[in-house]
């Protein structure tokens, strides 16, 4: 069922875990999401990120997005990720997204503030909920066609004015992590999670969760983070064990199986736990 993330999220922060953001980039992607999501009768997010919008129209992506949550038979919030354009975040509001993600991050605390509200006040409206974030995320090799940036920690006095200017619905914070592949496993600053969740009555996200270690994930998972991010481990789980002489009907079976497997790991690692709404 598509569903907005305000009462996933409510859930998940009294119950202590967290449940994982996916983006998809094909219809076969999603698809093998939404599939382990039902086998394991789990919520999920499937996100779809403004930097794909070459390889699929926003159009297209909110028609495939509210196809299948829509049939699904466990709470599926169909969400925009990265959304960096006041334009296209509304347009996605407007196609049926539940759930929008502004991101002016690498703008000044006043921009993106201002930017949030404007975004905040459109999506409201028609009941759509938005996450915003403090500090930066940054990227080094990736999947997202993100610019290669430096992390930003978020700060606990920015994200206090934050919360209070915006009344945001939830928060991505940059604790230690980056989108992309990695070189070893991040350092990830739990005493700033501790320290900003208790001031921000919010439910916090993380982004870059791909290959952030399991054991830092999991205790992420119980710290207030309800909402984490994989798409470069989706990506390469589905092309790991690829072989040179499958034919494209193998190819697209293993794709989704690699996706499948590593998508049942994060869950676990996460410890999501069902929802019925």
């Amino acid at each position: 069922m598509l569903v907005t993330s305000k009462k996933l999220f409510e859930i998940a922060l009294n119950k202590r875990f967290a449940i994982p953001a996916t983006n998809f980039v094909d219809q076969n992607t999603l698809r093998a999401y939404i599939s382990v999501a039902e086998n394991k009768q789990f919520p999920l997010i499937v996100s779809f990120a403004q930097a794909h919008h070459e390889v699929m129209c926003l159009e297209e992506a909110a028609l495939l997005g509210k196809f299948y949550a829509e049939k699904a038979k466990v709470p599926i919030v169909l969400h925009l990720d990265h959304g960096q354009e006041i334009d296209f975040v509304k347009q996605a509001v407007d196609l049926g997204f539940t759930s929008v993600m502004i991101d002016a991050s690498k703008d000044t605390l006043e921009d993106n503030i201002a930017k949030t509200k404007e975004i905040i006040a459109y999506a409201r409206q028609k009941g759509v909920v938005v996450e915003a974030e403090i500090g930066h995320v940054g990227s080094g090799e990736n999947y997202e066609n993100l610019e290669q940036t430096e992390s930003l920690l978020t700060t606990v006095n920015d994200a206090r004015e934050f919360y209070k200017k915006t009344l945001v619905d939830s928060l991505a914070i940059s604790i230690g992590t980056a989108h992309g592949n990695y070189a070893g496993t991040p350092k990830i600053n739990f005493e700033r999670l501790h320290e900003i969740s208790q001031i921000v009555p919010i439910p916090l996200v993380l982004h870059g969760g791909s290959s952030s270690g399991d054991s830092n994930l999991r205790r992420c998972a119980l710290s207030n983070i309800v909402k984490i991010n994989v798409f470069t481990d989706l990506m390469n789980a589905a092309v790991r064990d690829l072989k040179r002489d499958q034919n494209y009907f193998d190819i697209q079976h293993q794709l989704r199986s690699g996706i499948e497997e590593c998508l049942a790991h994060y869950y676990s690692v996460f410890n999501t736990q069902t929802i019925r709404i």
